[in-house]
């Protein structure tokens, strides 16, 4: 599809739509664009029922409105016809399973020799992932059956969003494969009956084939939806925005433009970030695909609460050029104590970087490499990106791949490719186990009872959101105790990603332990020793890991904040939830840091805040890297 957005020249032409999703790079406005855009709609539509969602884990929907969110839509006290709701994935899967459990349960049983009860064990695993799965299905739903007329969608930011999107595609492989296993019962069914007549599971599957149908119909209908990328005026932003309009292409998503939020309005308030900012426009309005651009001017308080986010949406406007301003004279800022202490003579291995998306967790995480690669030249550091919307290579001007990439003389870098790492898990395990699960022995002169094993590779073949994380980590861990790095520095997702990253191993070691209770029940069946040994292997190893994740002597996680009223609303949860899964944080760091501009410290009690200056815009990046190295430590 080759779209040309033409339609899409002000903002009043999106209300010819019916779904308006934001995304974008974390951190950069998308939840309040996406909060005010809904509310306009509410007040233009009176006698429409609309309807704010949000699919993003670690949403901020109810810190930038100022009300209580929950999975239950709510609507709001002065648009009555506004309904506000975050998805609750488990709700949401309890309410699936209780649909359509029992039919899934009796196809795969048909397409491989286990028992119904054995399955049962699944649906119980709190899989990282499914959240994305159930929240497309659920907006699905809401439109298909009337239940709203509009609906405006806050996502997760754009490597997640992503996943989202392609979700469609993971749902077609597995049903296909389950319409596979019923086809092999009809088969058996004819071959002694020498008829079939169609049951409640051929219902099904015509029911639930059709559902997708209308979700990718109504996804890639450019009248009816649209996607808006949400960005800023900043080098990072700029370039994960070309990623993202790319993919939305590729997956025929329509995009209904790119808004660019926080914009100065003029030079006099800070030279230096202006004449960023009206260079970065020029390169927005050049990007390949002739989407519109708008610009967000930014505000002298952060927008929160109805009147705000109203008066926001009207500013919105769309540029088709821009006038360049020279940039002023360099000048950094001085260093503010306390800072960091030495990592490496406290003998960590580990340092996770978190926070909430665009506050500067890359910037951090490279600063702190080079800081520490240039006091232990002897030592071997390595920094390691798992955010699917890398931005590693951005942060030093340089381009990394899955393979690591020298940066210095005992740094490098590399930005983990999820494709790479599960085409290696499939073939190390899951055509093995493929081939298991429908029944082939794999033993010579073992039993052939065979239901279907292409099918069962095609299920295996998809991984939900968050194993290749999980697998990284596995891999950081190897290199670590292998003695190859001496220090490894993670750069995670933002924070509803990064907590389904942490809850990962249990995820893993649950589904690890699901398969050897099944191997155990069925073995004189399976064979398959060797097998059964390298996944034994791999749970210890995921095991390992996740008690080197909560070892304050091996693993240190940083938090990375902003002074903005959401974003530090975001870490005290973050916060609460590491400490419920006993990871260790000693730190927090205030980027951006203003003088006099502070942050309740009794927000955060147990650690001990940071402050990285604001540094100048006007400078190649490998020298602002090494100015924020200079300033942390």
């Amino acid at each position: 599809m080759n779209l040309t957005f033409e339609s899409f020249d002000h903002i009043s032409l999106y209300d010819s739509l019916h779904l308006a999703m934001f995304s974008g790079k974390g951190g950069v406005g998308k939840t309040t664009l996406a909060c005010g855009f809904a509310r306009r709609w509410a007040r233009l539509f009176p006698d429409e029922q609309i309807l704010l969602i949000s699919t993003d884990p670690a949403h901020s929907v109810g810190d930038v409105l100022q009300i209580n969110v929950g999975n239950s839509a709510s609507a709001l006290a002065d648009l009555p016809n506004l309904s506000v709701r975050a998805l609750d994935a488990k709700e949401l899967l309890l309410e699936f399973k209780a649909k359509y459990g029992n039919f899934l349960e009796i196809l795969v049983e048909r397409g491989s020799f286990v028992e119904g009860e054995d399955l049962t064990p699944v649906w119980d695993l709190d899989w990282p992932g499914l959240d994305e799965i159930m929240g497309l299905l659920e907006i699905q739903r809401l439109l298909t059956e009337k239940v709203v007329d509009r609906v405006v969608v806050d996502m997760a930011p754009s490597g997640h969003t992503l996943n989202l999107l392609g979700i469609k595609d993971f749902l077609d492989i597995v049903l296909n494969s389950l319409e596979l296993f019923q086809e092999k019962h009809r088969a058996i069914a004819k071959s002694f009956r020498r008829k079939y007549k169609a049951d409640e599971v051929d219902e099904f599957l015509v029911n639930i084939k059709s559902e997708l149908a209308e979700g990718r119909r109504l996804l890639q209908n450019e009248g009816f939806t649209a996607c808006s990328v949400v960005a800023i005026a900043e080098p990072m932003s700029l370039l994960e925005t070309e990623r993202f309009l790319e993919s939305l292409q590729g997956l025929e998503i329509p995009c209904g433009g790119v808004l660019i939020n926080l914009v100065l309005s003029d030079a006099g308030a800070d030279l230096d970030r202006y004449s960023e900012q009206q260079e970065l426009l020029d390169k927005f309005l050049k990007i390949p695909g002739n989407q519109p651009v708008f610009i967000v001017p930014q505000q002298d308080a952060e927008p929160l609460g109805g009147a705000a986010l109203d008066r926001i949406i009207t500013q919105v406007q769309k540029i088709d050029k821009v006038a360049l301003a020279p940039p002023p004279p360099i000048q950094w800022p001085v260093k503010v104590l306390p800072s960091f202490s030495d990592f490496i003579d406290e003998g960590r291995q580990l340092i996770l970087i978190g926070g909430k998306g665009g506050v500067g967790k890359t910037t951090v995480a490279a600063a702190l490499g080079w800081a520490l690669a240039n006091r232990y030249p002897e030592k071997k550091i390595r920094m390691v990106s798992i955010d699917p919307a890398h931005s590693l290579g951005d942060a030093f001007g340089i381009k990394l791949g899955h393979e690591p990439s020298q940066i210095s003389e005992n740094l490098s870098g590399q930005e983990i490719d999820a494709e790479i790492v599960l085409e290696k898990f499939r073939n190390d395990y899951l055509w093995e186990l493929a081939e298991m699960i429908s029944g082939e022995s794999g033993e010579e002169g073992g039993i052939k009872i065979a239901y279907t094993p292409e099918a069962w590779r095609q299920i295996v073949a998809q991984a939900l959101p968050g194993i290749d994380e999980m697998l990284s980590l596995i891999a950081v861990m190897d290199l670590l105790d292998s003695k190859q790095q001496d220090l490894i520095i993670l750069d995670t997702a933002p924070t509803g990603h990064l907590l389904r990253f942490l809850e990962m191993p249990s995820a893993l070691a649950d589904w690890l332990a699901w398969i050897f209770k099944l191997w155990v029940k069925y073995q004189n069946v399976l064979g398959r020793v060797d097998l059964m040994s390298r996944l034994r292997k791999l749970r210890q190893q995921v095991v390992a890991a996740q008690k080197k994740l909560k070892d304050p002597r091996h693993t240190e996680f940083i938090g990375v904040i902003q002074a903005h009223a959401a974003i530090i609303a975001e870490q005290v949860r973050l916060g609460e939830s590491l400490q419920k899964m006993g990871v260790p944080q000693r730190y927090i760091v205030h980027n951006r840091y203003i003088p006099d501009v502070e942050i309740d410290a009794g927000l955060f009690a147990e650690e001990m805040i940071i402050r990285l200056p604001v540094l100048p815009r006007s400078v190649e990046p490998l020298a602002r890297i090494k100015g924020a190295a200079s300033l942390l430590f």
